[in-house]
């Protein structure tokens, strides 16, 4: 076995791979039971701040 058929093989096992990763991270995102969490994640730009961390900042911006 040469180089050139060592790297060919191991180019196109590399290649076979990676499909089959993509593949199975596109099924996982679109499977049935990903969807809730994605809609709870999808609305969290969205969700209103609570905490100390804005009454923390509030107090911060009447000193200015």
């Amino acid at each position: 076995m040469t180089i050139e058929q060592f790297l060919f093989d191991a180019r196109s096992l590399v290649t076979v791979l990676s499909f089959l990763s993509f593949v199975g991270i596109v099924w996982w995102a679109y499977s049935a039971r990903r969807g809730d969490d994605f809609a709870v994640a999808a609305n969290l730009p969205f969700a209103d701040e609570t905490g100390g961390k804005t009454s923390e900042r509030s107090a911060e911006d009447k000193h200015v």
